[in-house]
């Protein structure tokens, strides 16, 4: 299968990569960029361990610390490999989403040892730390990037669809699922679009995709890029 590969682009190469060992092929264009923060070292003292709930705030902690001693507890695999990549040496992966972190930490941390960082995105929304803060524990949550967005699909991508190349696109994320809906209604290809296959990482980011009547819909079984390849067949 042709598959479109919407995510930053760090993290698109990687997908791209795992595509091509299942046969498919990847055209790769992000709607999704990262401007990481610039400013003074994290301090770490006193730091039980890092919550990491992407691997994009793994590499924007990692430019703003040199420590790599800290423990670090990870959403899922592809963030946990992100860690392990950037040096950190005590490295969990709660192989889930937020949720599935707070119910994970427990086992990992205790409230009376310190508090926890949260490497944040500045569009994070706060539910991590809210949940383990009901459950006792201490959260200093920093916000190390933001990501931006594209406001139209390049013009190769809008050709490959015009011309029927694409036969599946896979969505990380409801934004970026909202944003390919956005880019597609707006250049006029709905009718080119209705032909793909949409991969999703949630039911959200399938929901996302309402103005698009794609001839099929998948959402992945657990968060994360395994699942949705699986999905991709």
């Amino acid at each position: 299968m042709r598959v479109l590969v919407t995510r930053p682009l760090e993290d698109a190469r990687e997908t791209e990569a795992a595509l091509k060992v299942r046969g498919h092929d990847a055209v790769v264009a992000p709607l999704l960029f990262v401007n990481f923060h610039d400013g003074p070292e994290i301090d770490l003292a006193g730091i039980q361990a890092i919550l990491a709930t992407s691997a994009n705030g793994v590499r924007a902690l990692a430019r703003r610390t040199g420590r790599r001693d800290v423990p670090l507890l990870a959403v899922g695999p592809q963030t946990a490999e992100a860690a392990r990549e950037a040096g950190f040496e005590d490295v969990k992966s709660a192989d889930g989403d937020s949720i599935a972190l707070t119910k994970a930490v427990p086992a990992w941390a205790s409230a009376e040892k310190g508090p926890l960082l949260h490497a944040s995105g500045a569009e994070g929304e706060g539910r991590l730390a809210k949940m383990l803060t009901a459950a006792g524990y201490c959260v200093r949550t920093e916000y190390l990037y933001d990501v931006g967005a594209v406001t139209e699909l390049p013009l190769a991508v809008r050709n490959e669809l015009a011309a029927g190349r694409l036969d599946a696109i896979l969505l990380f994320s409801p934004r970026s699922a909202r944003i390919f809906a956005d880019c597609v209604v707006s250049a006029g290809l709905g009718v080119e679009a209705s032909r793909l296959i949409g991969v999703c990482i949630s039911q959200a980011a399938a929901t996302a995709l309402a103005p698009l009547n794609l001839r099929d819909i998948r959402v992945a079984t657990r968060p994360n890029q395994a699942s949705l390849l699986e999905c991709l067949g």
